[in-house]
C-alpha cells in the first residue's frame, strides 16, 4: 500500500502535467549579458548547466503562481497560500544540485506540494547515470572527481553512490526478471551455471534465429541440479517461452539437468550436453 507522502506526490505530478497540457503557460528567462559572459569565462557547459537551473525556478515560480496566485494580491480560487521559501534540492546530471524553493500550504494548512519539484528531485535518473558509469569501469572512489560539474553538487560520496548503483541494479534485475519472452524466436537454449562465492548462478541463454543472444533468466542454488533449472524453466514458461517449438538445448551437466528440460520441452527438446568450462556463455 503506498504512503500519504507517496499519494501526494503523485497527485502533484499529475495535476502539474495538467497545467503543462491544457493552460502551457509561456516562460520567458531574461539573463543580463554580464552574467552570461561571467558564465561563460568557466565554458559553454558551465553557462548551460546555471541557465538550466534558472529554468526549474523559474518551472517551479510558475506553478507557484497557478496555485497562489500573483503576490500580494486577492485571489479568491487559489487553491493555496505561499508559506516562505525552504533550501532543497534537484538532481542533474546524476548529483544533487541546491536549490531555492517556495513552500505552499493549502487551505487545510497542509503541505502544498509542487509537482515540479517532485519530478526535479526524482531519483531514477541518478540511480541510472550511476549504474551506466560504474559499468563503464568508473569506481566509486573516483565517482565524485570525475562527474561533479556543480560546486555546490552533493550526493556524488562514495557511499551515496554505492546506494544509488544498487538501486539501480535492483531495477534493472527485476526487468530482466520480468521481461516477456513470447516474441522470441529462439533456435537454442544454453543452460549453464557459474559459481559466485559458494553458491552457484544457473543461467538461460537463449539464441535468436538471427544469432542474437539474450539473457533469459537466472536462478541461484547450492549446485546445478533439477530442482532448480526447473524452477527456472517454469518461470520462463510462465513468461511466454513456448517450450512446444523444437528447439537444442545445450546443458552443461549430468542426467538431471536433461530431465528437467524432458519435463518441459518433451519430444520438442534436442538435447546436447558437453563439459563446457565455468563462464562460457
Amino acid at each position: 500500500m503506498k504512503k500519504r507522502y507517496q499519494i501526494d506526490q503523485q497527485r502533484a505530478v499529475q495535476e502539474f502535467r495538467q497545467l503543462a497540457r491544457e493552460e502551457n503557460p509561456n516562460l520567458q528567462m531574461i539573463f543580463p549579458m554580464t552574467e552570461v559572459v561571467g558564465l561563460l569565462q568557466e565554458g559553454v557547459g558551465h553557462l548551460m548547466r546555471e541557465a538550466g537551473l534558472a529554468l526549474m525556478s523559474l518551472v517551479m515560480e510558475e506553478e507557484v503562481r497557478h496555485l497562489a496566485g500573483e503576490r500580494h494580491e486577492q485571489h479568491p480560487a487559489r487553491r493555496a497560500h505561499r508559506w516562505g521559501k525552504e533550501a532543497g534540492y534537484c538532481v542533474v546530471d546524476g548529483q544533487k544540485v541546491p536549490i531555492q524553493r517556495t513552500r505552499l500550504r493549502s487551505p487545510e494548512n497542509r503541505e502544498q506540494r509542487l509537482g515540479s519539484y517532485e519530478l526535479f528531485q526524482r531519483s531514477g535518473p541518478m540511480e541510472h547515470a550511476v549504474w551506466d558509469k560504474l559499468m563503464r569501469g568508473l569506481s566509486t572512489r573516483n565517482y565524485g572527481a570525475v562527474v561533479k560539474d556543480f560546486h555546490q553538487a552533493y550526493g556524488v560520496e562514495k557511499s551515496a553512490v554505492s546506494d544509488n548503483f544498487i538501486a539501480s541494479s535492483r531495477e534493472k534485475l527485476q526487468e530482466l526478471m520480468e521481461r516477456p519472452l513470447g516474441e522470441l524466436r529462439l533456435c537454442a537454449v544454453l543452460i549453464d551455471g557459474t559459481p559466485f562465492r559458494d553458491r552457484q548462478m544457473i543461467v538461460a541463454l537463449g539464441i535468436n534465429i538471427d544469432g542474437h543472444k539474450t539473457v533469459l533468466g537466472l536462478r541461484e542454488g547450492a549446485t546445478e541440479n533439477a530442482a532448480v533449472v526447473s524452477e527456472l524453466l517454469g518461470d520462463l514458461a510462465g513468461r511466454g517461452l513456448d517450450f512446444s517449438v523444437p528447439r537444442l538445448y545445450v546443458l552443461d551437466g549430468g542426467k538431471a539437468l536433461a530431465a528437467a528440460v524432458r519435463r518441459h520441452a518433451g519430444e520438442a527438446a534436442m538435447i546436447q550436453r558437453c563439459q563446457c568450462t565455468s563462464g562460457a556463455m
